[in-house]
């Protein structure tokens, strides 16, 4: 097995600072340099359907909800994970392009309702297949017993950090991967 950048990294701070286990960096690094080749590698269906980063988390979010296919901001927040600034923002994009729409919510009259349109609902279906299919692509590496013991390994990880969403320290759309939370 060829050694990767982050076993040489490793094995540079073995030798400059043996007194440090740098373990923790094969884990964490491979995990960063996974996001970043996943996100290059996810993105290219979004961009080429017009969607900015984060755009098809909204559609997907609203899709999995279920007819109507309406959620309010603050929802759409907690499921995305990011701002309702943020999400002010997708809508804004998504709604110019037709793929969503904004309505007086019934129960307050105060709070709108972010609702995808039939076109939304159907670049979405469309989108999410073939999102899927790319994420099965990449993975197709590994084995479905593998892809079942990283996803446990991933899920077990996740539930040892601190909770919160971070979301307090996003001013901006999140540089994610898109599709990191359909």
């Amino acid at each position: 097995m060829q050694t990767d950048a982050i076993t040489a990294i490793v094995e540079q701070w073995k030798h400059e600072r043996p007194d440090l286990d740098a373990a923790p960096m094969l884990v964490i690094g491979r995990l960063f340099r996974l996001t970043e080749v996943l996100d290059q590698r996810l993105r290219p269906p979004f961009q080429a359907a017009g969607l900015g980063g984060g755009d098809f988390d909204v559609l997907a979010a609203l899709r999995r909800s279920g007819e109507p296919y309406a959620l309010s901001a603050g929802e759409l927040s907690r499921t995305v994970l990011v701002t309702t600034g943020a999400i002010s923002k997708r809508v804004d994009r998504l709604e110019a392009r037709g793929l969503v729409s904004r309505s007086v919510a019934e129960s307050d009259s105060r709070g709108r309702l972010i609702t995808l349109t039939a076109e939304g609902v159907e670049l979405t279906d469309e989108l999410i297949a073939v999102h899927l299919d790319n994420q099965r692509r990449l993975l197709s590496g590994l084995s479905a017993d593998e892809r079942t013991q990283l996803a446990a390994l991933l899920e077990r990880l996740a539930s040892t950090l601190p909770e919160g969403d971070g979301r307090a320290d996003r001013t901006s759309p999140r540089p994610d991967p898109p599709g990191a939370t359909t």
